[in-house]
């Protein structure tokens, strides 16, 4: 399927969304382990922002585009689909994740955001990281 031209730089835009919001995310970590809060609040912050603009960008292409299919063959078909399974399952699971940790934090609540983003914190990250990867071999790899 050729993606109509007004669409085209979507792809693109989202795995961009996608990588920065993974850098955001490792950043936002490192300086919590460091002892810098108000850094780290930044940028969870900024992650989330970047994470919800991905969000609308995909939901907007994929309503004036569908799907893309993957057009690659043997071994790498097994492995874009479990990629893009388990990617799109935790996608699903890692926004009310997302919401619940924010909100813990946003209320001071920080045993309980610590117990939760422990886990939200790599589910997040593996979303953001698998966008990518399943950007490269569909639009890039694999390209019809």
């Amino acid at each position: 399927m050729q993606i109509p031209e007004q669409f085209a730089i979507f792809p693109a835009l989202n795995a961009t969304l996608n990588g920065t919001s993974a850098v955001l995310l490792v950043s936002g970590r490192w300086f919590i382990v460091h002892g810098r809060l108000a850094i780290h609040r930044a940028f969870m912050i900024a992650a989330l922002v970047t994470s919800t603009a991905f969000l609308a960008c995909y939901l907007y292409y994929h309503a004036h585009v569908g799907s893309i299919h993957f057009q690659g063959t043997g071994w790498t078909r097994p492995l874009y689909f479990t990629i893009l399974i388990s990617h799109t399952i935790l996608a699903a699971v890692i926004v009310p994740m997302i919401i619940v940790t924010l909100s813990r934090a946003l209320r001071a609540r920080f045993d309980r955001h610590r117990m939760i983003a422990r886990w939200t914190f790599p589910l997040w990250l593996y979303v953001s990281i698998t966008g990518v990867v399943i950007y490269f071999m569909l639009y890039r790899i694999y390209a019809p």
